[in-house]
């Protein structure tokens, strides 16, 4: 891969490293943190290799590179590789990863005397390059270390800082963890943000997906969330997240400068779905979390297809298992933003595909007969309004402009919407 001019200042000022004491040293990995925080996924990518990490061991091992250095610069090669969501094994397979292994066990079974701070940074930068080899041991060690962290009740940034970076560790862990030891504590976690505001957008999303991705399997999940108003909040946040993404990025400058708001969106659109998936709930505050999802839809659909793509799944699986209503789909505005998009001819093969089936789904679920009387009254007015909408607004005319279209969608997507017009119609 040719060299960016991210990643050649990047690879001098690393080079550099060798030549310079312990405090010049410190405020070159603080230039590099910033050149990392400015590189584009691409360029993140090129520099994640197995070299880079044996060559961090093997300068240490010299005594060229001060090991609290560059344990500090793991870190943030290892937040930044959690935020951009990649997955590779370079670190897995490198020495540096087999010498901090043995560095955490050691220092761990020291009695009396072992660095609870280094032992929380060397997890945090380990932990988050791994990808599925996730040794028990070592587990064992870093989880208790990390939720501790995590448990602190400071106000200050730093401790915030350490918090947050404490939660998103533990988030990247992908295997299960033991009910009876971390339930209660991301309980407290949460409750005690939602009194004193103590955690930051990021930390809070990631303990939210600690409880509902990891607990999901619990029968009193639903019980739990419904406590701790996971709606209510799940809408707050995603009503901050409006405000607060550049949502005019084009797509091809997608992976600049990507950071904090979008990791916290797609992961939060994913435990939303999760919610919703497993834990079936149907609230009061339904039609407003549509709304907000919606509103995301719409804002997200001219430069960010994947996360358009995101909130139309979201909505097309929570009103297939019941936990919402085409009556909320409604009301929420739903319907109307797919209604416009698809009109306009804008939407991209995949975005099309998705709402289409949307749309089939709905169709599908204004077909099937009330339990009572109640039920299919309210069943036959709600597909009365929907018929209204769809005529009003040239839906019909709009599917069957699709109609050629119909067969490669389904080619490329592996099938799955109906290629007969009328069945994409709420009939009276």
């Amino acid at each position: 891969m040719q060299e960016t001019g991210n990643t050649k200042i990047f690879n001098k000022l690393f080079c550099e490293l060798e030549d310079c004491d312990e405090e010049e040293q410190k405020q070159k990995v603080k230039e590099l943190h910033v050149i990392i925080d400015g590189m584009d996924r691409s360029e993140f990518l090129s520099i994640l290799t197995e070299e880079l990490f044996d060559k961090i061991h093997n300068m240490t091992d010299d005594k060229k590179l001060n090991f609290g250095n560059a344990i500090v610069l793991l870190k943030h090669i290892g937040y930044c590789n959690t935020l951009k969501r990649i997955f590779i094994q370079s670190f897995e397979k490198s020495s540096l990863n087999r010498r901090i292994e043995e560095i955490i066990i050691n220092e761990n079974k020291k009695k009396g005397g072992k660095d609870e701070k280094l032992l929380v940074d060397l997890c945090e930068g380990y932990l988050m390059l791994l990808i599925d080899d996730f040794p028990e041991e070592l587990l064992s060690i870093g989880v208790p270390c990390l939720l501790k962290v995590a448990l602190s009740k400071e106000e200050s940034e730093e401790t915030q800082k350490e918090v947050e970076k404490a939660l998103l560790t533990l988030n990247s862990i992908r295997c299960d963890v033991k009910k009876e030891l971390y339930l209660d504590a991301f309980k407290e976690i949460i409750q005690y943000h939602q009194k004193c505001g103590n955690l930051t957008h990021l930390a809070y999303q990631s303990a939210w997906q600690l409880l509902i991705e990891r607990f999901y399997k619990e029968k009193s999940l639903g019980a739990v969330a419904n406590e701790l108003h996971f709606v209510r909040e799940a809408i707050k946040e995603l009503e901050w997240l409006i405000k607060n993404i550049d949502w005019k990025r084009k797509e091809e400058r997608r992976g600049e400068n990507e950071g904090k708001e979008e990791y916290i969106l797609i992961e939060g659109l994913q435990c939303l779905e999760h919610f919703f998936l497993f834990c079936q709930p149907r609230t009061d505050e339904s039609v407003e979390h549509v709304s907000s999802v919606t509103q995301i839809f719409r804002a997200a659909t001219d430069n960010r297809e994947d996360i358009g793509v995101k909130c139309l799944y979201l909505l097309i699986r929570s009103a297939n298992n019941g936990a919402l209503e085409v009556e909320d789909l409604l009301k929420g505005g739903a319907v109307d933003a797919v209604l416009e998009g698809l009109q306009r001819h804008t939407f991209k093969d995949k975005m099309t595909y998705k709402s289409l089936k949307a749309f089939l789904n709905v169709s599908n679920k204004l077909k099937e007969k009330g339990k009572d009387e109640v039920e299919e009254e309210k069943r036959k007015k709600i597909k009365m309004e929907m018929f209204e909408k769809m005529e009003e607004e040239g839906y019909e005319d709009c599917i069957e402009s699709f109609h050629k279209k119909l067969y490669f969608l389904n080619s490329r997507f592996y099938f799955g919407i109906s290629l007969n017009v009328s069945d994409y119609f709420a009939n009276i």
